[in-house]
């Protein structure tokens, strides 16, 4: 029997173009903030890395409470498209103040203000808006391949959006004048078109209501959904093997990016141009979009997620090796080759891993007869935010250990040393362990056998 439909395309391409939003905002930092703020605002990268992880303290405690109050949350918009409206008003804001630290303030102070802005970003407005946007692939639609479908335009827009940030902003910041101000401006840019992007995304779907999500279910398991408190929400992730087998690749997933990211101190001081961190951007996400195409097709294909996903991790890792192995004969077109292909390999977790989460969700609510939809996707928002986190900082504490020098015409060994273990053999190694935890992820085979049980 076929599965009710329940978007339109335009529902689907509306919901997608959400991740322009949320990468005007994260694609720019990540790829960005670091060498900004050591060398445009003169700030030590080790201090900054120490901060992002004493950021990430307040950081740890809030994604658990939106995806609760999310769960909880009852008004006309529904559940979770009113926080992903107005919180993003706040990440326009925060993600202007990072980019806008006065000059005449003192080492301190700026230390101070970055801190504050980053983590006020992160802690408070990007966690709601992302959380509210993951959580809204099972409030529009209980179709399994429409989740995967949402899943794959989401990645497109997001990775397509990425292309662009790493593609154009360099010259950007030149064009409006360099340093500071260039900065600002381009900062300026990305979140006015992040606002205007976002309030299309949220007016272009609409949620189910609580009955129609559970239909299917008897009065007794209806009833139960909404009797538990935070704390027991909590103690229900922890018990789904699923959910933290995802959030640990989330994390991972997201060291990756932020250690990849760290790639234009790698252009600038090893390759010595800068500009070819766009090269490398069109690279890894023009086949990133082209396998996120492909991924529903696939996914239908083999009759599920698990070993597609596994088979492009093993083929991404290996590529990732063929990438440093290149990297190290000085071949410019043999590492962009196999980072292309490392790509094409990581595209299809990237287009389903929504569509795990709400496997991960079902099977909570299989099990313990609750549903927890929003606190369930409070591992992308957490993923993001410690993987993110991690990644950004540990790259500045390692390019403060090798003895980084900012804008010097030549590094030290120890520096060129770092940044070829950053760039090239932390993402390998990433892949691998990523590769591993996937061959364990068998949410669809266990959700199986439960439905089984339960007919």
């Amino acid at each position: 029997m076929n599965e009710r439909k329940y978007l339109k395309w335009y529902n689907k391409v509306g919901y997608g173009s959400g991740d322009v939003a949320g990468n005007v905002v994260y694609a720019f930092l990540s790829s960005f903030v670091m060498i900004f703020l050591s060398d445009t605002v003169g700030l030590n990268p080790g201090v900054v890395g120490t901060l992002i992880m004493f950021s990430k303290l307040f950081d740890g405690v809030t994604d658990i409470f939106f995806g609760s109050m999310i769960d909880k949350t009852k008004s006309r918009m529904g559940k979770a498209r009113p926080w992903m409206l107005w919180a993003y008003f706040g990440c326009a804001a925060m993600i202007v103040a990072i980019f806008a630290i006065p000059a005449q303030l003192g080492d301190f102070a700026k230390y101070a203000w970055f801190f504050i802005a980053y983590t006020a970003l992160n802690a408070v407005f990007y966690t709601a808006n992302n959380i509210a946007y993951s959580a809204l692939t099972a409030l529009i639609t209980k179709n399994g391949s429409e989740r995967v479908q949402m899943g794959s335009i989401r990645f497109m827009f997001a990775f397509g959006t990425s292309l662009l940030i790493q593609a154009v902003t360099v010259d950007a910041v030149k064009y409006f004048g360099g340093g500071a101000e260039g900065w600002r401006t381009v900062a300026i840019i990305y979140a006015v078109i992040g606002l205007i992007v976002n309030t299309i995304s949220v007016l272009s779907v609409k949620e189910l209501s609580d009955e129609e999500l559970d239909e299917t279910h008897s009065e007794k398991e209806i009833e139960a959904v909404e009797k538990y408190r935070l704390k027991d929400a909590a103690k229900m992730l922890v018990s789904n093997k699923y959910y933290l087998i995802i959030c640990g690749v989330y994390v991972l997933t997201q060291i990756f990016t932020a250690t990849l990211n760290m790639g234009i101190y790698f252009m600038k001081y090893i390759l010595g141009d800068e500009g070819l961190l766009g090269t490398f951007a069109l690279a890894i996400n023009i086949p990133l979009i082209c396998g996120l195409v492909l991924t529903p097709v696939m996914v239908k294909k083999m009759k599920g997620m698990y070993k597609i996903n596994l088979v492009g991790y093993a083929i991404a890792t290996i590529a990732r090796g063929l990438v440093i192995a290149a990297a190290y004969m000085d071949s410019v077109p043999l590492m962009l080759l196999f980072s292309a292909v490392a790509s094409i390999g990581m595209s299809p977790l990237q287009g389903d891993l929504n569509a795990l989460i709400a496997e991960a969700s079902d099977y909570t609510f299989h099990t313990k007869h609750k549903r927890i939809d929003g606190t369930m996707y409070s591992c992308t928002s957490l993923g993001v935010k410690i993987g993110g986190g991690i990644g950004t900082a540990a790259a500045g504490w390692l390019l403060a250990a090798s003895g980084f020098v900012a804008n010097a015409a030549v590094q030290s060994p120890s520096t060129i040393n770092m940044l070829y273990v950053m760039y090239l053999w932390i993402p390998m190694a990433i892949n691998l362990i990523i590769t591993v935890l996937l061959s364990r992820l068998k949410v669809e085979q266990a959700n199986a056998e439960l439905l089984k049980q339960s007919c």
